[in-house]
């Protein structure tokens, strides 16, 4: 039986073209494996049916059952991504799983994704939705994760998908010698994306653009 990627009807590709001309690449996204992976994810399937309409408008949706949680517009998703600079061989962690939208991006560009998120419907929801669809190099755990994935560790790529007041010391842990951390960090009221490296010589921040997502659920 064919899976639910598959089955999606094709009226939604015009949509996703225009997203990826007028959203990203008028917008600095140059990523080439990213943009690749953005025309190959059908987000209309990763939020609330009744918004599929909306899928790919540059707006936050609320997604179902999720206590206000919102899946973050295609531009910010994929600003995160490009600063990431994802790599095939990489080994991914993305914090908040939310509908399993950018870890389904992620599994695109990269080698494995391990995913957690805090709330248990949306862990449930977005593990059935991502297998329904195809996605196998793709684990789900629900739990706190500013803890990280230890078990799982050390990560290429660190993705935050929330804004939180400072950086979590478990997920610098968890990088590897050369590894990327990006998320939104909180000062002065304003999330604004971050990357942190470890490199040979130690962290390296560098502090990118403001961006408006919402703060990370934890337990």
């Amino acid at each position: 039986m064919p899976s639910l990627r598959y089955e999606v009807v094709h009226r939604f590709d015009a949509a996703r073209h225009a997203m990826i001309e007028s959203e990203l690449k008028h917008r600095g996204i140059r990523d080439r494996s990213l943009l690749h992976a953005m025309a190959a994810v059908p987000r209309e399937l990763f939020v609330p049916r009744h918004l599929a309409i909306d899928a790919y408008a540059d707006v936050a949706l609320e997604l179902e059952h999720a206590h206000g949680q919102m899946i973050s517009p295609p531009y910010v998703v994929a600003l995160m991504i490009q600063a990431l600079c994802v790599q095939r061989r990489d080994r991914v962690l993305e914090i908040g799983t939310g509908s399993g939208y950018t870890a389904a991006v992620l599994s695109e560009m990269a080698q494995h994704v391990c995913t957690v998120e805090s709330l248990s419907e949306l862990a449930m929801a977005a593990e059935a939705r991502l297998a329904a669809c195809g996605y196998r190099a793709i684990d789900v755990m629900l739990g706190d994760g500013r803890g990280g994935w230890a078990a799982r560790a050390p990560f290429d790529c660190i993705l935050v998908s929330g804004s939180v007041p400072e950086i979590p010391r478990a997920l610098v842990a968890q990088l590897a010698p050369g590894g990327r951390l990006v998320m939104p960090l909180t000062r002065d009221g304003e999330p604004r994306l971050v990357r942190v490296m470890r490199a040979a010589s130690g962290l390296v921040m560098r502090e990118l653009e403001a961006v408006r997502v919402a703060a990370l659920t934890t337990n």
